[in-house]
């Protein structure tokens, strides 16, 4: 058991420091608290905990459907595209003088929207995020809960370092420093939204040709 949790925790810990969107996020947020990466992780958690019990009970293949794919992917792109958005205007009103804004949703309902609207991380989850929660059972129970737990501190712990590091840097550099992350995790974001947008784009177009 403890040579499986030190594996998958590794695992696990080489697919969170990845960037990504739940990372854009989470240091734009940060920049208001340090403690948003503990939010945006419990949102996560809420979703990917009944994400594995549904995989445990048989159920991960649906995840793998071509059509959900399409559709998560439309949705995600339109999410972060919203989210780009809102950061460039956190810059702009920086810039007016007004305190700067970046999201009106609160961190736990981003961290949920986050990982639900990802095809990526759905197809993570419904491969080798699969093996893992099966690999886990073979342990019984207590198995599953003890990985799912370790699973979910992994997360808690990189994403409150990440909003923890962002809040004190906001605060050491100053409004300069601000503008640059927020214009960074914009165009990242906006960058994801296009590559979502784009896949959903060609598995439709590749629907059609077959």
């Amino acid at each position: 058991m403890l040579t499986f949790l030190m594996e998958a925790l590794l695992i696990t810990f080489s697919g969170v420091i990845i960037p990504g969107p739940v990372t854009a996020l989470t240091i734009s947020k940060g920049m208001k608290s340090p403690h948003v990466g503990a939010m945006v992780a419990l949102g996560h958690g809420l979703v990917e905990i009944p994400l594995m019990m549904f995989i445990l009970f048989g159920f991960g293949e649906i995840l793998k459907m071509t059509v959900l794919k399409m559709i998560i992917s439309l949705i995600g792109g339109y999410f972060l595209f919203r989210l780009s958005l809102n950061l460039m205007k956190g810059i702009k009103n920086s810039d007016s003088g007004d305190k700067p804004i970046n999201n009106s949703r609160s961190p736990l309902a981003d961290g949920m929207m986050l990982t639900l609207v990802n095809p990526a991380y759905l197809t993570w989850i419904a491969t080798l995020g699969s093996i893992l929660i099966m690999r886990a059972y073979t342990f019984g129970i207590s198995g599953v809960v003890i990985y799912l737990a370790s699973h979910w501190m992994m997360d808690i712990f990189w994403l409150y370092f990440l909003s923890a590091l962002s809040f004190k840097g906001g605060q050491f550099f100053g409004q300069r420093i601000q503008k640059i992350l927020f214009a960074v995790c914009g165009i990242f974001l906006l960058f994801f939204s296009a590559k979502f947008i784009y896949d959903a784009l060609k598995m439709i177009m590749n629907c059609f040709i077959s």
